[in-house]
């Protein structure tokens, strides 16, 4: 694959794990607006984008066709180990963002903004230390 498709395959993944994460976020904030609602609305989005964006970049960015409890559950735990990193960028993105204007709008800009820059240094990550086999038709980026 050529680097061009990388780069968008890449970028279409991060929007639908965003998408996702943000509307699992909304369902969780359906049910309340406190502290404790909006930590649980951002650990549940978290976890609903981690699992997405893991099963597609496993396929289709890094071509790993491991299968198998063992592997998943390796590279699922280091996959999550690197996303420790990125996902403080997030966390603090949106919370900052919530912080200062307290608005729905703002929140999300803010988690938007933090997932992107995260994802750019989570596929550095993942590259270096998650699918360490050979990249099946896919470009090294």
């Amino acid at each position: 694959m050529s680097l061009r498709i990388l780069v968008l395959r890449y970028a279409a993944f991060a929007v639908l794990a965003t998408l996702a994460n943000l509307a699992a976020q909304r369902a969780v904030l359906t049910l309340g607006e406190t502290p404790f609602h909006f930590a649980l609305a951002v650990g549940v989005g978290t976890l609903v984008g981690l699992v997405i964006k893991y099963t597609l970049d496993k396929r289709w960015i890094f071509g790993d066709a491991d299968t198998g409890l063992r592997q998943h559950g390796r590279k699922f735990t280091l996959y999550s180990v690197m996303g420790l990193v990125t996902t403080a960028i997030f966390w603090g993105s949106e919370t900052a963002f919530w912080m200062i204007w307290r608005t729905d709008t703002m929140r999300e800009l803010g988690a938007v903004i933090g997932l992107a820059i995260g994802y750019v240094v989570k596929y550095q990550l993942d590259r270096r230390f998650v699918f360490t086999g050979p990249v099946r038709g896919n470009a090294e980026a």
